[in-house]
């Protein structure tokens, strides 16, 4: 349920997780990962209870520092696999820096000490650790983060933004003193060295507000055996009103929870006037009771850990949602869809979702019926979901796949309605702030990172293009986005369906363009790591070739190692189609960058005229291959220029016209223009007959560099030959377009039968492709689909003379 950074088109450091990607420096401007104080971590039942950093200092009660755990859930909880991390109130180093893992189990109301490094001045002795560890803490200010993991963070709140996905992994985060990150909108106290940060309620508390939560009090390190103190259900009494809230009549404390019927005790509050009508509830930090009927069943572990639940007698304002999130899992009180409750707990509001947390009662009273509110997008102009957060509401229209980035990382969609949205620079008439209002983003209900088990892979697993109508949910919020959490299946239908090869173009000549997506034959660089990932992405890349059945091919991204990678794949395409039947090109000026462009060709039906040529021009980065062909035993020539221009990745290099300009088209647009420029030169000095420039230009299809080279006489053959419907090659974002092109001088386009693009990759989602780290076993095929991130385009041409 997580959103995350993309990279940008091109260039990528392989098809890995996206740390990696945002390493290799792939971010689009102005589209940055930041999690800026305060924050908020993923919800936990072991909480931080206390954290001391003055230990063996002058004047200090202990010879160590510690940082004590506390349990103040209702169920044993274990430590194994998890970690504490500390880094600096507001220096660079990263939480991974300084780590320790933990490990055994915490029963309600326990605690666990966590003896840390000793000062030079030896004093008293801590009570006996259940865990002992060598970080050395700040005796002042500095930043605690109990993690889910073993692995370090390599981020720190402050210099070094958490994303989402490394937030997700802080299960409780105390800043004290002058720290940069930290929970709510203060941190804890400033310590001493003979104070320690005191979590409120003997462990108990836990508001997401480290200033509220902690004090600065006398050291008094707990450990596993000690008395348990489990977090008893608190009688709900409304708090005071915020600082600064209205000065409305406070809401008269209901009377204690009497020892009958826990059902006897009413609502003091009404859903809608938790929410409010605007994002934040007016209510916030407030414990209130209310009562609605369960919608959305997500309690289990690696779901969301609680419930959605709405009000059956709404009130009379649009404007304020009725439904509500309860973070309890069902541990602590199982519920299921059509129970009506009373829910007790405090009102928080977490990563942008107003729910109750911590929840201290939840009574099932009955039963009852909440039918879905039903919604047709897109969105009114200047509207939210808002009014509509926590609700069970259900899409009668049919809703297309437009994006599928996150499937198998966090089991997400998105779908829009009126079809797949396309890049506002790829064709005319795209209105972005339509296409936004037409979207929904579809979860699983799940906050597990890589499951399993992801959704929408059976019958067969879902493509862009296909569409499904009826889908319904609960639309909750979080990670920037409102979302829905669908209550019901939801069944896609192919209605993009797969072709096993690509449409006919006719001629007698087959000219393809495809980028490999990083083949490498050095493993653990930017293709395979390992021998198996190499073999399963040769078998997909082969499988390309041999269903295009192409005379000639323009290949990016192939290793530049001189002719190793080329004439592997070479081979293990003639292995499959026949020996003999290609033949690689030898680039004369690949140049120095890690990948270059190549060709291959069918010697049976294509002759090389002259010797393959290229540019030491520096302003291409990956020199073109340029070689000229006629049909075996003479007849008119064709001049193939394949061509990878420079990458929309943003980094520090850009400057002045190469960087971000706001116009949409990304980073180095100038530097593609100049290629472009260049390209047309090189057709003009050399005398090229009948050019045809292919290959991945990374720019879309109404953006300057295609401009500058139809204006220097060359014709897109995509736009002339491919329906509008099916004009892209590349997913990026969300937002389909084409990054491949074709272009054809004037003569030569007289001679084109048809061109088509294979829709065998950007349909197709990225768990299906080589890679081994997180991609299901099941899902692997050995085919076409999904062997690269870009569409291969197929020209067909029909040239007079020679034979066959």
């Amino acid at each position: 349920m997580r959103a995350l950074t993309r990279a940008c088109p091109d260039d990528r450091s392989g098809a890995r997780a996206v740390a990696a990607l945002a390493a290799a420096g792939l971010l689009i401007a102005g589209v940055t990962v930041a999690a800026a104080a305060p924050a908020s971590a993923e919800p936990s039942a072991v909480v931080i209870s206390q954290v001391y950093g003055g230990g063996g200092n002058s004047g200090a009660p202990y010879t160590n520092d510690y940082v004590e755990l506390f349990n103040r859930g209702a169920a044993a909880i274990s430590l194994d696999g998890w970690s504490l991390q500390y880094t600096s109130a507001t220096g660079t180093g990263q939480f991974g820096s300084q780590k320790q893992n933990l490990s055994g189990s915490l029963a309600p109301g326990q605690y666990h000490l966590i003896q840390l490094s000793a000062g030079s001045t030896p004093s008293g002795a801590l009570p006996s650790a259940d865990t002992v560890g060598a970080l050395s803490l700040s005796a002042t200010a500095g930043k605690v983060a109990l993690v889910r993991s073993t692995t370090g963070l390599a981020c720190n709140g402050g210099s070094s933004p958490c994303t989402p996905e490394q937030a997700a992994q802080i299960a409780d985060l105390v800043g004290y003193g002058t720290a940069n990150y930290f929970e709510g909108p203060a941190a804890a106290p400033g310590l001493s060295n003979s104070t320690a940060a005191v979590r409120a309620g003997g462990g108990c508390a836990d508001t997401d507000d480290n200033a509220a939560d902690f004090t600065a009090g006398t050291p008094a390190p707990r450990n596993t055996a000690t008395p348990p103190a489990p977090c008893g259900v608190a009688s709900p009494s409304p708090s005071a009103s915020p600082s600064g809230s209205p000065s409305a009549s406070p809401t008269p404390s209901p009377t204690p929870t009497p020892t009958g019927d826990p059902c006897d005790l009413p609502a003091n509050r009404q859903i809608a006037e938790v929410q409010g009508s605007g994002d934040a509830s007016p209510l916030a930090g407030q414990t209130v009771r209310v009562e609605g009927i369960v919608t959305g069943d997500f309690q289990e572990t690696g779901q969301q850990s609680g419930f959605y639940f709405q009000d059956p007698t709404p009130d009379s304002d649009p404007a304020t949602s009725d439904g509500l999130f309860a973070f309890a899992r069902a541990s602590f009180k199982d519920v299921k869809a059509g129970d009506r409750v009373l829910v007790t707990g405090r009102v928080t509001e977490f990563n942008g979702l107003t729910e109750l947390s911590p929840v201290t009662a939840v009574d099932v009273c009955g039963t009852g019926t909440i039918n879905p509110k039903a919604y047709d997008l897109p969105l009114a102009g200047g509207a939210t979901f808002e009014p509509y957060e926590n609700v069970l509401v259900t899409f009668p229209e049919p809703l297309t796949v437009t994006d599928h980035y996150n499937l198998g990382r966090y089991g997400e969609v998105t779908l829009a309605a009126g079809g797949r949205l396309f890049q506002p620079t790829d064709r005319k008439g795209v209105d972005p702030a339509l296409d936004a209002r037409r979207s929904l983003l579809v979860d699983d209900g799940s906050n597990t990172e890589n499951p399993a088990t992801i959704p929408y892979t059976t019958p067969q697993t879902v493509r862009l293009g296909d569409s499904a109508a009826g889908v319904t949910g609960v639309l909750s919020y979080g990670f920037g986005a409102y979302r829905l959490e669908p209550t019901k299946p939801i069944s896609f239908l192919r209605t993009n369906p797969r072709l096993p090869a690509p449409a006919p173009v006719g001629g007698n000549v087959r000219v393809a363009s495809l980028n490999t997506l990083n083949w490498f034959t050095t493993l653990g660089s930017r293709g395979a790591n390992t021998a198996e990932e190499q073999q399963r992405q040769l078998k997909k890349i082969v499988a390309t070739l041999k269903g295009l059945d192409a005379d000639v091919v323009g290949l990016m991204e192939v290793e530049n190692n001189g002719q190793t990678a080329l004439n592997a794949l070479v081979a293990a395409l003639n292995a499959e189609v026949g020996a003999g039947t290609y033949a690689a090109l030898t680039h004369p000026y690949p140049g120095t960058d890690a990948i270059h462009v190549a060709a291959i060709y069918k010697p049976a039906k294509l002759a090389p005229v002259g010797a393959t040529r290229s540019s030491a021009d520096p302003v291409f980065r990956r020199p073109p291959l340029i070689q000229t062909f006629r049909r075996v035993g003479g007849g008119q020539p064709f001049t193939l220029l394949v061509n990878h221009f420079k990458s929309k990745g943003c980094d520090e290099e850009a400057t002045g016209g190469d960087t971000d300009q706001g116009d949409g088209q990304s980073c180095y647009n100038a530097e593609r223009v100049r290629q472009a420029k260049a390209v047309l030169g090189l057709v003009d000095s050399m005398d090229l007959p009948n050019p045809l420039v292919i290959g991945d230009l990374n720019a879309y299809g109404e953006e300057d560099p295609i401009h500058t080279l139809e204006a220097g006489g060359l014709t897109s053959l995509s736009k002339r030959f491919v329906p509008e419907a099916q004009l892209y090659s590349y997913l990026f974002d969300g937002l389909s377009g084409e990054l491949d092109h074709a272009m054809a001088g004037k003569q030569l386009v007289k001679r084109v039968t048809g061109a088509t693009i294979w829709h065998v990759n950007a349909d197709e989602p990225r768990i299906l492709d080589y890679n081994l780290e997180f991609n299901p076993p099941s899902l692997y095929r050995p085919d076409a689909f999904r062997s690269s991130d870009h569409d291969p385009l197929l020209i067909g041409l029909n040239l007079p003379g020679g034979k066959g």
